[in-house]
Formats: C-alpha cells, structure tokens, sequence
C-alpha cells in the first residue's frame, strides 16, 4: 500500500509540473489557436476549487482528479508542437511559478449544476 501511494504522490507531482509547462506554452506565441483553447479548458478545470464531479461523491467523486485532469494534459501536450514543448519545459523549470485557484471556472461549475438540480426539481415535479 506504501509503494501505490508513494506512486501516486509522484505522478501527482509530474502533473503539476506540466501543468505549469501548459501555463508557459499558452504564454509562447508560436502556439495555436486549438491548443491555446484545450490549455485554458485544461487549466481551468485543474485549478478550479470546485470540480465538476464533487470528491464526496463515492468513487466516481475523484475521477476527474485521476482520469479527466490527466487526459485534458495529456490532450494538450499532443496538440504542441515539440519546440513550444521543450522551450516550454526549460522554462518551467527555470522560473517555477505558483498557479493560484481559478475561480472563474468554480463558478461556471456551480452553475452546471445549478441548471442540472433544476432540471432535476422540475423533472420530478412534472411527474407527480
């Protein structure tokens, strides 16, 4: 059980570290308009305080944490180009910087499910 966790803290650090690579190649202008796109929606959903699947949910509450966030940066990485990538790299390296929450995108969450309980309430009142 101590090598899974010890593992996990490991990965989890990797993806921090790209995270802030994704932050410098957004910042790079030789990149393009989609990847500049999946990089926001990446970082966004990342550093929003509020996941779309809340964590008190049982299993399914952490798979953005373990699935969603690692194919979103994953997904990113494909679509730059290896230069942007490595300049990107170096940098992130060189001049780590701290990503603050992103609150904007919390709110665009609590949302969502606003409009889904909603949905919801009326769905059920309809029927009875």
């Amino acid at each position: 059980m101590y090598k899974i966790i010890k593992n996990l803290k490991l990965k989890s650090k990797s993806l921090k570290k790209e995270i802030i690579t994704i932050y410098y190649v957004y910042k790079n202008p030789k990149t393009k308009l989609l990847p500049k796109i999946i990089i926001i929606l990446t970082l966004g959903y990342a550093l929003s305080p509020i996941d779309l699947i809340p964590d008190f949910i049982p299993v399914i509450g952490h798979f953005d944490d373990l699935l969603i966030i690692p194919a979103l940066i994953y997904l990113s990485i494909k679509l730059i180009p290896k230069d942007v990538m490595e300049e990107s790299r170096k940098k992130a390296e060189k001049e780590p910087i701290k990503l603050k929450n992103n609150w904007i995108f919390a709110l665009f969450f609590i949302f969502i499910w606003v409009v889904l309980l909603t949905a919801i309430i009326f769905s059920v009142i309809n029927f009875l």
